[in-house]
């Protein structure tokens, strides 16, 4: 599916998304990654320090990447199938230097999960829709003196 130019700028607004998998015996897992738009319909994801992760998507590729913009209160949830992309596959090397290129090398990617996004849905805080004047200004005001800033 598709990457909308909205989910796009979201996730360029976004600082990290939370990778969600589950155990073929059914138990859940959730890290924060940094993200990558590869093509329209894919994501990348640096598996730097994630062996559950692997693990679970190694059992099974089904996944949910979730983020936020903060101040905003404004995301997006997709979902998809995840592969593991080795250091032995040809495209590594590739989609390596793609990830580097958000964060440096200060740690190495032990792999690279790729994911095809299925299925978008909006995540909205809830003052959107109880308080209908409320707008993206007026969100980002309430949330920085809720945050002291």
């Amino acid at each position: 599916m598709p990457l909308t130019k909205e989910v796009k700028c979201s996730i360029d607004e976004s600082v990290l998304c939370w990778f969600a998998t589950v155990s073929k015996g059914g138990l859940p897992n959730v890290s924060p990654k940094e993200m990558f738009i590869h093509h329209d319909d894919k994501l990348l994801i640096a598996n730097i320090a994630s062996p559950v992760s692997a693990k679970n998507v190694e059992e099974n590729p089904a996944v949910c990447v979730s983020f936020i913009h903060i101040f905003k209160q404004k995301g997006f949830k997709l979902t998809g199938m995840a592969r593991i992309v080795e250091k032995s596959d040809n495209e590594y090397h590739a989609l390596e230097e793609r990830l580097y290129s958000l964060g440096g090398r200060s740690f190495e990617i032990k792999s690279i999960f790729e994911v095809s996004i299925t299925k978008i849905s909006p995540i909205i805080a809830p003052s959107y829709w109880v308080f209908p004047e409320t707008t993206e200004e007026s969100q980002i005001d309430q949330a920085r003196k809720s945050y002291g800033l």
